[in-house]
């Protein structure tokens, strides 16, 4: 039988699908599935083991492979782990739901081993939904019997209910959505407290007596462009349902998108943010509110910053959140660190609790018993899980390397005071109590009884479920990359630090091509990451791959305006693009070149996208180093993107102010104004609906290019906006990206 032909056979076991009455039928249908799960494992191990002799590097095509594991959502009582994976089929990406069983067995701690856990994994993930379904987003019910998930099927979209013993899925609301951009969307439904309801997020069309016409379209709103099309004339709301006789009733309306909604554990009332300033859509200003469940609204923040991801305590009585404090804040790519915040539920004045980590922080979740608040925080190319209290507001990490779990932020800022075991990069994470933590935990440690779910990747894995109590290592529960990871010849990065022009300290890494052999010289890849305010890191980069396989080094850094670094650090690109950040990507490549004699001065390309293209824009009008460029989604002419992008407010936080008020300052930064200097043969890459980056900043570069007599290609991807999404496109793009860098670098 053909390897994938028997792993289809392992993901479809049918006796998952039969509904059962009692803990017996429960118990034969796991001794089945332990069985099946067994001789899968062992025929796949069999097929693997036949194959390591045959690894090789990633190809273009293989990027398509990597299956999107994501949104890992453990139950309350800790024992179950629902969690999505998107699969690309021909053309098209299918999510569908998975479900796992969280834990092993225990064994109670001794002083001598106070992490000791044994841990053998029950069943292998199988599918939770019947195949043809799709879906994402599972919740479960309080009661860790039911979850929850957004889908698509039989002509009903909406939200469904699928039970942990149950086949079949049941509908029960519709669900409307708008494609106006909508920042940090949040939480899009909440059960309960009691599991007997459900709030949710909808769109309703906005009422008009004389609803405009098409053609002509008449525009008389600042943000009437979507990301990649005009913005409808929809506005999100908050409604609920009940469970069992379910019925859409609205609790919110208005001219406003009302969106992330957190239940109070009284089951009254609805947390939700939105944006409530006279014109929303010059102001970005998000607040949290609440709404009973006769509609009546009142307001729990007001500040000129932005509220996000609000989070019931258990108890009710406190808010947590992550929240900005500066007067503008752009809706997309803030160089702002948000922090982690809390406010009493009834209102007032907010506490900021994790200023003196100095780092990114996002996702707050609630311990279950309420002492502490969990949170994602980015740490020089690192993404893991910390804690801080309302009371004492320390942070401290508790998920990742054991050995670390006690380290608290003693100098942020220096990348080489970050512990060297933390190389991943956790992108989401769930929390629950375990039933049975009490017996193994310490009891000196309010987050002890504490149990994880979390997606995380490493630079030679892609994206996978794990599960960890607070007190004991992280396990891996999902191997849906695992025959791609070991049929595959992946190229390990090393970390290396350097003091750019100014003293200041830089992180990067490099990769060596497949087939690395000292005694040769390779061509090399700068690759820059967007935002300005992204970080690249501690995680697989198959696109990397692609380019190691292919015999390239490849450099990244997380130049100034990177966050994970602290605020000084992020803000190290305002009022300057390409300024301090150009300097430093140029020092890395200097350190590199030093530090490596076998990579070839004279044969380096660079590329990005989106503010990575920018500054791919920027640098061949700066230096004629590089002999090859590809500028994907890229900005060139910061006056002209201003009027033209979705998030105008990016120039306003970026550069304080408006064209007609800093044109010189705008137009000083722009690659445009330098194009005379440009002697580099440029690929640009660019979506046809790229609302973010409008196509017209590519057209611009390019037509200034061809005039000039630098030689230069235009790709335009119908349908795509920023950031290609079609898997042909994809591919398409990485092909035609390396065939340049090949044809002259090689």
């Amino acid at each position: 039988m053909a390897y994938r032909e028997l792993a289809t056979v392992c993901r479809s076991d049918d006796t998952r699908k039969q509904p059962t009455r009692a803990k017996t039928k429960r118990r034969e249908r796991f001794g089945a599935l332990r069985i099946l799960a067994s001789a899968c494992l062992a025929i796949t191990a069999l097929f693997i083991t036949g194959t390591a002799q045959s690894r090789r590097g990633l190809s273009a095509a293989d990027i398509l492979r990597v299956a999107a594991v994501s949104d890992a959502q453990i139950s309350p009582d800790g024992e179950w782990i629902a969690y999505a994976v998107s699969n690309v089929d021909g053309d098209a990406t299918h999510s569908t739901l998975w479900l796992v069983r969280a834990a092993g067995e225990f064994r109670a701690h001794t002083p001598a081993n106070p992490s000791l856990v044994d841990f053998t994994q029950r069943q292998p993930p199988a599918q939770l939904l019947p195949p043809g379904w799709s879906g994402s987003n599972p919740r479960w019910s309080p009661d860790s019997r039911t979850i929850a998930f957004t889908g698509e099927h039989g002509g009903s979209s909406g939200i469904w209910t699928i039970g942990v013993d149950h086949g079949q899925p049941r509908f029960l609301v519709p669900v409307q959505s708008t494609n106006f951009f909508i920042t940090y969307a949040g939480q899009s439904f909440a059960w309960s407290p009691d599991g007997r309801m459900i709030a949710f997020i909808s769109a309703t069309e906005e009422s008009s007596d004389a609803q405009p016409k098409d053609d002509p379209r008449v525009i008389e709103r600042l943000q009437y462009k979507s990301r990649t099309a005009f913005s409808d004339r929809r506005r999100t709301h908050v409604y609920y349902t009940s469970v069992d006789n379910p019925e859409p009733h609205a609790l919110t309306s208005g001219p406003y998108y009302d969106h992330a909604v957190s239940f109070s554990p009284r089951g009254d009332e609805v947390a939700f943010l939105s944006n409530h300033e006279a014109d929303p859509d010059a102001n970005n200003n998000s607040d949290i509110f609440a709404v009973d469940l006769h509609g009546q609204v009142r307001q729990i923040t007001d500040t000129k910053g932005c509220e996000y991801e609000p989070a019931w305590s258990p108890n009710g009585k406190w808010i947590a959140y992550t929240a900005t404090k500066r007067d503008v804040t752009t809706i997309d790519s803030v160089a702002e660190d948000t922090h982690v915040w809390v406010i009493d539920a009834a209102g007032g004045g907010g506490r900021e609790l994790t200023s003196a980590q100095d780092r990114r922080a996002r996702n707050p979740r609630w311990s279950p018993d309420g002492t502490s608040v969990f949170y994602l925080a980015g740490d020089q190319g690192s993404n893991t899980i910390f804690s801080t209290t309302p009371a004492a507001g320390r942070s401290r990490q508790v998920v990742g390397n054991t050995l670390d779990r006690d380290r608290l932020f003693a100098s942020p800022g220096d990348p080489s005071g970050r512990s060297a075991e933390n190389k991943y990069q956790i992108s989401s994470f769930s929390v629950a109590q375990r039933k049975n933590a009490a017996r193994v935990s310490d009891d000196s440690d309010p987050t002890s009884g504490s149990v994880f779910a979390y997606i995380l990747s490493s630079p030679a894995w892609p994206n996978e479920v794990w599960w960890q109590p607070v007190w004991a290592e992280g396990r891996r529960l999902s191997r849906h990359n695992e025959a791609l990871v070991r049929n595959a010849d992946f190229s390990e990065p090393g970390e290396f630090i350097f003091r750019s022009f100014d003293g200041v300290r830089v992180q990067g890494w490099l990769m060596k091509p497949a087939d690395w052999r000292a005694d040769r010289k390779y061509p090399l890849i700068l690759s820059i990451h967007g935002g300005p305010h992204g970080m690249f890191g501690w995680a697989l980069n198959p696109t990397f791959q692609v380019y190691a396989a292919r015999g390239y080094a490849v450099l990244y850094l997380n130049p100034r305006g990177s966050s994970g670094y602290g605020q000084k650090f992020s803000d190290g690109t305002l009022n300057e693009w390409g300024g301090g950040d150009y300097k430093d990507l140029m020092a890395g490549l200097d350190e590199a070149l030093r530090r490596n004699s076998w990579i070839d001065q004279d044969r380096l390309g660079v590329t990005g996208g989106s503010y990575g293209g920018f500054m791919t824009n920027w640098i061949i009008t700066q230096t004629p180093r590089f002999r090859a460029a590809v500028a994907a989604a890229s900005v060139s002419n910061l006056v002209s993107f201003y009027a033209t992008s979705l998030y105008q407010d990016l120039v306003h936080a970026e550069f304080g102010g408006f064209p007609w008020d800093n044109y010189d300052l705008l137009w000083r930064w722009s690659p445009l104004r330098y194009v005379r200097q440009a002697q580099t043969p440029t690929l640009f890459i660019h979506g046809e609906q790229d609302n973010d980056v409008h196509i017209t900043q590519a057209e611009e570069m390019y037509m200034a290019l061809k005039r000039r007599g630098v030689e230069s290609v235009l790709v335009r991807y119908p349908r795509e906006g920023h950031g290609l999404r079609e898997p042909l496109h994809r591919v398409d793009a990485l092909q035609r990206t390396v065939a340049w860098f090949d044809r002259f670098l090689k």
